[in-house]
């Protein structure tokens, strides 16, 4: 059956709206708790962080799994099927990288992060705002698909920094850190958080995939 053809007759269902907005809430509470973690520098205050970011990774798989279980039952959906399993999955991939990025500085306990490392996990947040500002657009972006495509843009433009940050943090890395081990470290904690960044910029191109097809 064809979404895009019996959503002409039949109302849609609204519940996935607030369902996906939910879960970028609970991106932007984990990409806060990231950036805050960073200033902390103690293995114990890491492993608190750590578990706080831990929970709300647990939140976000729940909510992941509840939006496609109604995938599975919902006859009419806003959106094709494959869209919405796509933007929920991806926007749980971000928070699954917050997940990792501290599970890996809490495991390896490097030296204090260094200013870059901060500045990518600030880009996260930044990025976690934008998806969450992006869910407000999706119920109405149809008739104005402006700001939901300027979101996009932006997303796309931090992913673009965070590559500049990262290549220029770790080109010195090398050049400077004579502790092979620290620098694996550093290294391993540095890429995950670029890689969350495109996570995040991921989601920008789903968003930009809907705008195509539906506005």
């Amino acid at each position: 059956m064809n979404n895009s053809f019996f959503s002409q007759f039949t109302p849609k269902e609204p519940k996935f709206f607030p369902l996906l907005k939910q879960l970028s809430e609970i991106l932007c509470t984990s990409s806060e708790l990231l950036v805050e973690s960073l200033n902390h520098h103690s293995p114990e205050e890491r492993t608190e962080f750590y578990k706080k970011i831990k929970d709300t990774e647990r939140q976000g798989d729940k909510l992941t799994h509840l939006i496609f279980d109604e995938l599975g039952t919902t006859f009419i959906t806003p959106f094709d099927r494959e869209d919405i399993h796509d933007l929920a999955s991806c926007i749980d991939d971000v928070i699954d990288g917050i997940n990792s990025c501290a599970k890996r500085i809490t495991i390896y306990n490097p030296r204090p992060i260094s200013e870059s490392g901060k500045e990518l996990s600030r880009m996260i947040q930044q990025e976690a705002g934008y998806i969450c500002k992006a869910m407000d657009e999706l119920e109405a972006f149809r008739k104005k698909p402006a700001t939901l495509r300027e979101y996009c843009s932006k997303l796309h433009d931090i992913e673009n920094q965070a590559d500049d940050v990262y290549e220029f943090f770790i080109t010195k890395l090398f050049e400077e850190e004579k502790d092979c081990i620290e620098l694996i470290k550093i290294k391993e904690i540095m890429h995950e958080l670029e890689k969350t960044t495109d996570a995040a910029e991921h989601v920008g191109k789903i968003l930009r995939n809907l705008i195509v097809k539906y506005a």
